[in-house]
Parts: structure tokens; sequence; C-alpha cells
């Protein structure tokens, strides 16, 4: 088995490069030194990517292996780059998921407030709660012969659209295309981000004593109350009668961003 040491004399800094060299033993054949050393090697040197190396004899059975650094280099026309974040903002909720405990005076009957949140005799409070979100954005290098004037007025259509059929794994119904932001890198292509929110589609869901809600991740749910007597502790409660599933967004076919499905 080839054995990797890193030599004395490096690594190698010039302006914007690094080279880190390496010497093999232990293998008459320069491939095994060359992928031995390679696969020891690091990934970066500082804000530099790893190059292919180059394969040197340094005596019997000694291989000296140099791999350069090097500046990342300009993606190509037709390219593309992801990020993601799932930093969230917050949502104002009238309806619990589930009520854990409800606490009265001793001898008191527990009334069954349905998971309503701040009900009172005039309405419901609510409050306001994290709201999980998965944001991602894509850069895409786009020859200039693409982006035409019609194109961004595609652009321009589609934003705020929710995907009419699945896009990047995600189903139809929840994916938001929040908008693009595009600069003339050159007189070849475009630089353009798009930026994009998703939300999960759910079903079976449960308010107070509605079952079997279905929607879509940009719907909403709009419940509306009534005022009810808990038979039990009889006293007024705010009880969900009806639950409503909302189309507040457009769809649309994201065919259009030429960016793929």
């Amino acid at each position: 088995m080839p054995t990797v040491t890193i030599t004395l004399d490096g690594p190698r800094i010039g302006e914007d490069t690094a080279d880190l060299i390496y010497l093999v033993t232990d293998t008459t054949d320069a491939s095994a030194a060359e992928a031995a050393a390679f696969a020891v090697a690091p990934a970066t040197y500082g804000t530099l990517v790893r190059r292919d190396p180059t394969v040197e004899p340094d005596g019997y059975d000694i291989w000296r292996v140099t791999i350069p650094y090097r500046k990342r280099e300009k993606q190509e026309t037709g390219g593309s780059s992801y990020s993601f974040d799932t930093g969230g903002g917050t949502q104002h909720i009238t309806q619990a998921l589930e009520t854990i405990e409800t606490y009265v005076p001793p001898g008191e009957p527990k009334p069954d407030f349905k998971g309503v949140i701040g009900g009172t005799i005039d309405g419901t409070e609510g409050i306001d709660i994290p709201l999980p979100a998965f944001n991602f954005s894509e850069t895409h290098y786009m020859a200039t012969a693409a982006v035409t004037p019609a194109y961004k007025l595609t652009l321009r259509g589609l934003t705020g659209k929710v995907n009419d059929a699945a896009f990047r794994d995600n189903a139809a119904g929840e994916v938001r295309f929040v908008g693009a932001s595009g600069s003339e890198r050159s007189a070849e292509d475009w630089e353009i981000t798009f930026h994009f929110e998703a939300s999960e589609n759910v079903v079976g869901l449960t308010i107070g004593d509605i079952v079997g809600i279905n929607k879509k991740g940009w719907e909403y749910v709009d419940v509306h109350y009534t005022h009810a007597v808990d038979p039990a502790a009889h006293v007024i409660i705010q009880k969900p009668w009806a639950a409503v599933v909302l189309k507040v967004c457009e769809t649309a076919s994201f065919s259009g961003l030429g960016i793929g499905a």
C-alpha cells in the first residue's frame, strides 16, 4: 500500500496559487502514487481549490506528487450553482395542534376549548409562532441570446406563482417563485439568480372537531368560529365550525424559467 508524506519544501505559495508536494513510496505505479496523494490532500487551501496533480519519479519506488491549488474558475455559460437556508419568519395562528392539559380549580369541570388560542366572548386572539420555511436559490449562467425581452417578461409574470407540477423534488403546490435577479456578465452571457420558497402540502389536518382537511403548501386555511356552550363546564367557548381552504397564489408552469424541472 502506498505511503504518503508531505515534503518539507512545501507548500509553495504564490499570488492566488499554492502547491502542496508529497512523496509517495512503496509503489511502482505512478497512477497509484497520484491517487494516494490526491486522497490525502485537502480539497481546498484557503480560498483556492484543488486541481489535477503532476507526478515525477524521485528515486526507486519513490514518487514526487505536486498538487496545485488555484482560484475558482469562472462558471461557464450553461453552468449553475445552488444555495439554500431553512430560516423562517412568524405566523399568527388561532388554533393549536393539540391541547396538552387544562387546569382548573379543584372540583371544577375542565372545559374543552377545541384547541382555540386566546378565545374570548368576542373572538379569538391567537399568538405569533415561528414559521419554518425552506428557501433556496439557483444561479444560472445563460447565453445572452436566451435572455430576450420576452424572457424577462416571462420572469415577471411568473414571480409570485406556485408550481403546477413537480419541481426540484417538490410536489405541485409546494414551491413559490419569489423572483429573479440578473446582470449581464459579458457579451456572451448573463448571471441570473432564481429565488424560491417551499412549503409542504398537508393531508388529513384536524382543527377542533373538523377532520380530514387537505391543503397545498401555499393555500390558506381560514378558520371560522362560533359561540358554543361546553356541556360539562357550562361555559361559553369559541368553537371552530368551518375550515375554508383558500387559493391565495396563482399557479403556473415553471417551464418558462428555462432551468428545467
